[in-house]
C-alpha cells in the first residue's frame, strides 16, 4: 500500500524548509553586509589614490574622482626608490618564510610525535610566549643586536624567525596529530627515520597547515613597521612599510600619493592570498578540530 502524507505532516515539512531557507538567506545577507563594510576602507583608499592634489579630504566624500589622476601611480616611483625597498622587503619576507615554515614544522612534529620527559610542560611554555606583548621583547632584542653590531642591517628582522613562531607551532602540531600514526609506522617499517618520515610523509599531508603558515608569515613580515623602524637607520636599508614616510612633508601630507603607494604595496600580498586561498580556508577550519 502507498502511504500518503497527511496535510499536517506536509505543512510541517514546508514550514521547516521555509525556516531553513529564511535562516540561510539571513546568514548570507549578514555576511554580505559585513564583507561590504570591510571593503569600504579599501575602496576609499583606491578612490583617494586617483584624486588630484587638494581634493583628497573634500567633504562630502567624492567616491569617483573627477578628473582621474592615473599619474599618481607613476609619481610614487619618482618620489621614492621603490625597487630598493621592494628588494629589501622581498629578501626579508622570503628568508623568514623559510625559517617560519620549516623550523615551526619541525618543532611542531616533534611535539606531536616524540615522547620525552616534560614534553607537555615545554609545549605550554612555548605557547605562553604568545601572551608576551611584542614591545616587551623588542627592547632586549635591540640591546642584544646592538652589542653584536647588527643594527642597521637586515639580520635583526630575519634571525628571530629562524627559531620558529609559537602560533605556527601550535597550528602545525594540530595537523600532525591528526595524521594517522599507521601511515608513519608503514614508513618506518620501510626504513625511514624521524626526519625522513617528517619530510616525506608528514609535510605533504599537512599542506593546508603549511599554506596557512605561509600566508600569515608573508602578511606579517611584508607589512611589519615597528621592527624596521627600530633597527634600520639609513634609507638604503628601508623596507616598503617605512617608505610611506617619504610622502609626508613638514607642512603637507600627500594623501593621494600615500594611498597609491599603499595600493601598490598591497598587490603582492593579495596575489599570495588568492594563490593559496583554498588551502588557507581549509587550514583554518581543520586546525580548530584536528588533534582532539
Amino acid at each position: 500500500m502507498v502511504k500518503v502524507a497527511s496535510p499536517a505532516a506536509a505543512d510541517g515539512r514546508r514550514r521547516r524548509m521555509l525556516i531553513k531557507f529564511s535562516g540561510r538567506t539571513a546568514a548570507y545577507v549578514a555576511l554580505t553586509v559585513i564583507a561590504l563594510a570591510a571593503l569600504v576602507p579599501m575602496a576609499y583608499a583606491i578612490s583617494t589614490s586617483l584624486k588630484p592634489s587638494g581634493q583628497e579630504l573634500t567633504m562630502p566624500i567624492r567616491w569617483i574622482p573627477n578628473p582621474v589622476e592615473w599619474g599618481n601611480y607613476l609619481q610614487i616611483f619618482r618620489v621614492a626608490p621603490l625597487l630598493t625597498f621592494f628588494k629589501n622587503t622581498m629578501l626579508i619576507t622570503l628568508v623568514t618564510l623559510v625559517g617560519n615554515v620549516m623550523v615551526s614544522a619541525l618543532v611542531a612534529y616533534a611535539f606531536a610525535r616524540l615522547r620525552f620527559p616534560g614534553r607537555d610542560a615545554l609545549f605550554v611554555v612555548v605557547l605562553s610566549t604568545i601572551m608576551l606583548p611584542y614591545i616587551v621583547t623588542l627592547i632586549p632584542q635591540f640591546v642584544l643586536f646592538r652589542n653584536v653590531g647588527l643594527v642597521n642591517t637586515l639580520w635583526p628582522l630575519i634571525i628571530p624567525s629562524l627559531f620558529g613562531h609559537p602560533i605556527y607551532i601550535f597550528l602545525l602540531r594540530q595537523f600532525f596529530k591528526s595524521i594517522p600514526v599507521e601511515v608513519e609506522d608503514a614508513a618506518r617499517l620501510d626504513g625511514a627515520g624521524f626526519l625522513r618520515t617528517w619530510w616525506s610523509i608528514a609535510l605533504p599531508l599537512a599542506r593546508p597547515g603549511l599554506a596557512t603558515v605561509l600566508i600569515l608569515s608573508v602578511l606579517t613580515h611584508w607589512n611589519d613597521f615597528i621592527a624596521p623602524l627600530v633597527y634600520l637607520n639609513t634609507q638604503d636599508k628601508w623596507t616598503l612599510s617605512l617608505a610611506v614616510n617619504l610622502f609626508q612633508g613638514d607642512f603637507r601630507i600627500n594623501y593621494n600619493l600615500m594611498m597609491a603607494y599603499a595600493a601598490v604595496m598591497t598587490v603582492p600580498v593579495v596575489l599570495v592570498f588568492f594563490a593559496f586561498q583554498k588551502y588557507f580556508v581549509r587550514g583554518i577550519t581543520l586546525s580548530a578540530t584536528a588533534g582532539r
